[in-house]
């Protein structure tokens, strides 16, 4: 006889890690699915010939554009997803991003819910996630309900002077928001290897670490690794899901639940809806609007290294400064520009992956002399732009950027930060379809079932037992990391669970 759980869970990062976390004493009966493994600590973890050029923790999967040209996706498939390995930048999206916005490039539509309803749970998922921060630098910054749940990561002595700087050009540099354990006799030791980089002391604040290890205390909680979700399957009428048909270490199963969450990732969940196309849902399960995989967004993203080649860089946690200053308009520019922020410190071993022609010790000597930054702007929703699932099983993503005058003018704001700031070398790097850590929007959330998959608590329109809780639920991208707003919905979606 097959086991029969209450809720199965499929995917473990910010979104399904979250949600097992926030149920686990709720008395359901879950079972939650990763198709990968607890990812190794080991001394591999810190090493970028190993993260960058070796490509360790990456899988051996290909997509490929809508021009047929292959590339390897960025996303990590272990027990916590992509918290894995991120940068555990962990900001609450503006208030604003909330509603429509007018962009150079067009609209960003608004959610179905307000800034308002969300905050209640961006506040439990800064303190289940450890985020250090400091409310009343940042202009932009939304109205909380209470302070951050830890005291800023403080800058060392490099960033703050170049964090004055800046002050002294008018500008308003923040605590960027971070999800790493410096409480007292936390596991941090503020090292250079947390941007890009698994933890190997697991000091970072992920969903592994903080939701799915303590949600596994929970008697009624069971962790299948190394199970792949193939398709959903559901009773005769079509409105309901009844079992999944996984891959479990190599054999096929099906397993049977009252209420399913899917929280694969953008791409993986719509994936997972389309393959699970049937008589009742032809086209993709609850794809009756036909949006299951359209409006898909990564952000348009440009890594920026400032070097000034007459002083070192003895920074080894760089990554505790942002500015938003730019965020809603810039300057002779009446338009929302986006967000920069620091990266974790780059070093020589990850530069060789991106310029493999450069000699290393070239490479190491900029490295030793830069600050280097993430600029990042919104992507705006566009149908076209999708995730297609071809007949042989092939993974097409059509991409095509758009709103690109706001990000350059953002690129060309950040470089004239840096030269004010006396950096007299800029050196720019525009992210490609490869870089998709930030995708969402793919079963965008709404009230009208003809122009969403999702209502406002993330449950299928077509499908009365189904939720998807990752960042497929986006209406819109903002310009601010994803993955506490996905946490928060999680929880938000948890409480209804629950109920």
């Amino acid at each position: 006889m097959t086991e029969h759980f209450d809720l199965m869970i499929i995917g473990t990062g910010a979104g399904g890690g979250t949600l097992a976390y926030a149920l686990r004493n709720s008395g359901l009966r879950i079972l939650l699915i990763e198709r990968g493994d607890f990812l190794p600590q080991e001394p591999q973890n810190w090493q970028p010939a190993e993260v960058f050029d070796r490509r360790r923790y990456k899988p051996d999967e290909t997509w490929y554009g809508a021009d047929g040209k292959p590339f390897h996706p960025g996303v990590h498939y272990f027990v916590g997803g992509n918290t894995k390995v991120y940068g555990a930048a962990l900001p609450r999206f503006r208030k604003e991003d909330f509603g429509a916005i007018e962009h150079e490039g067009g609209t960003s539509p608004a959610w179905p819910i307000p800034y308002e309803d969300l905050e209640p749970y961006y506040a439990r998922a800064e303190a289940i996630y450890l985020v250090h921060g400091a409310p009343g630098e940042d202009p932009t910054e939304p109205p909380r309900s209470g302070p951050f749940p830890y005291p800023p990561v403080p800058h060392e002595p490099y960033i703050d002077e170049l964090c004055e700087r800046l002050r002294r050009q008018g500008l308003h540099p923040f605590h960027l928001p971070m999800a790493i354990d410096l409480r007292a006799g936390g596991r941090c030791i503020r090292c250079k290897t947390c941007d890009g980089f698994p933890c190997q002391v697991l000091a970072k604040g992920e969903s592994d670490v903080c939701c799915v290890r303590p949600a596994l205390d929970s008697p009624n909680i069971t962790l299948w690794t190394r199970t792949l979700a193939r398709r959903l399957l559901t009773d005769a009428t079509g409105r309901r899901v009844v079992a999944v048909e996984v891959d479990r270490n190599g054999q096929k199963e099906t397993v049977h639940a009252d209420r399913f969450v899917v929280s694969c990732g953008a791409v993986n969940s719509a994936l997972l809806l389309l393959r699970s196309a049937n008589d009742k849902h032809p086209n993709g399960l609850a794809n009756s609007s036909g949006l299951v995989g359209r409006n898909y967004m990564v952000h348009n993203n440009t890594a920026l290294m400032a070097v000034d080649p007459l002083r070192r860089n003895p920074t080894i946690f760089q990554k505790t400064m942002a500015v938003n200053d730019f965020y809603f308009r810039g300057p002779n520019f009446p338009y929302p520009m986006g967000n920069i922020q620091l990266l974790g410190k780059l070093q020589a071993g990850m530069l060789t992956a991106a310029q493999p022609l450069v000699p290393k010790p070239i490479l190491q000597g900029m490295a030793d002399r830069s600050v280097d930054w993430w600029v990042m702007s919104e992507d705006l929703p566009d149908p076209n732009n999708r995730v297609e699932l071809r007949s042989d099983g092939r993974v097409v993503i059509h991409w095509k950027p758009n709103n690109l005058t706001a990000h350059r003018k953002l690129v060309e704001a950040a470089k004239e930060m840096m030269r004010a700031a006396g950096y007299r070398f800029i050196f720019i790097k525009p992210m490609g379809i490869e870089t998709n850590s930030h995708q969402c929007g793919t079963l965008r959330f709404g009230t009208d079932p003809a122009t969403s998959v999702l209502d406002p608590y993330c449950r299928a329109h077509d499908v009365e037992n189904l939720w998807v809780v990752d960042s497929s639920f986006f209406p819109s991208s903002a310009a601010m990391n994803p993955a506490l707003t996905i946490a928060a919905q999680a929880l938000r979606v948890a409480e209804k669970i629950s109920k």
